[in-house]
């Protein structure tokens, strides 16, 4: 296979370190691609404010894909495209979430919403955005205009036979994966990093076998069945790495870096 034409890449336990970091060998390896003629965007679990802080580092030009490509916004945060979660599939996943006893976050207005600014992972979602919570006691109010909800635990194998158990209940109602271990994402139905993928093999008016996808988790098994070359990072599950093509090192060892130098610029 030859021809990468774009690198999508999830951010989160891929592009940055664990403490949420660029790491200069990342930074370079963006920079090497834009200077071979290669485009390079992020298609993430997050919100669109916390895909701010990559945008001048990295020199972003392209599209990117927040909350796992249910919304597409330019560098500048505009949106381009976007879907809300339905109402009544958000309040049903509200009242699943609470019942398996996990925390709820809601990103709907703009904005990240939790009941408790000191929960679990609160303090590591604000330096993952760079953005503080809005709290409030009540969060029924926002669940007809959110974008995603997530539940939260501490307890990862928990959280992880609650994906399987909140899936079923929604059906095709909503998309429902873990982002990370301790994050239960709900997002938008038939909207997911694959089709973010797809969204940008037709705006740059190139083939799904021209693009190269990197990712870690569940959620990124979606972009990596719509791209020409899939590679997993090396502290990915199993699962995500048996539907790779290829699999680097970890983000914590420049990972990312070691594919593009081995895998896509000799193409």
């Amino acid at each position: 296979m030859s021809g990468i034409r774009l690198v999508v890449s999830d951010v989160d336990g891929t592009l940055v370190t664990d403490d949420k970091r660029l790491s200069p060998a990342t930074v370079a390896a963006v920079r090497r691609l834009d200077a071979a003629g290669i485009g390079f965007t992020v298609a993430s679990s997050r919100p669109p404010v916390g895909l701010a802080p990559l945008v001048a580092p990295l020199a972003l030009r392209l599209p990117m894909g927040a909350f796992n490509g249910a919304s597409v916004v330019g560098p500048d945060l505009a949106p381009l495209d976007e879907e809300l979660i339905p109402e009544a599939a958000a309040r049903a996943a509200a009242r699943l979430i609470g019942e398996a006893g996990l925390d709820l976050w809601v990103f709907a207005q703009g904005a990240w919403w939790l009941r408790d600014g000191q929960a679990p992972y609160a303090d590591l979602e604000r330096r993952t955005l760079q953005a503080e919570p809005r709290l409030r006691d009540d969060l029924d109010g926002l669940l007809g205009a959110a974008s995603k909800l997530v539940g939260v635990s501490p307890d990862h194998a928990h959280l992880a036979a609650c994906e399987g158990r909140i899936a079923g209940a929604l059906g095709a109602d909503a998309r429902v994966h873990r982002s990370q271990a301790y994050y239960l994402d709900v997002t938008p139905p038939g909207r997911d990093k694959g089709g973010f993928v797809d969204w940008m093999a037709r705006h740059l008016g190139i083939s799904s076998a021209q693009i190269a996808t990197f990712g870690d988790a569940g959620n990124d098994r979606a972009m990596f069945a719509r791209s020409g070359l899939a590679v997993a990072m090396g502290n990915a599950e199993p699962a995500v790495k048996a539907a790779a093509g290829d699999v680097t090192g970890t983000n914590e060892a420049d990972g990312f870096a070691e594919a593009v130098t081995r895998l896509i610029l000799p193409r």
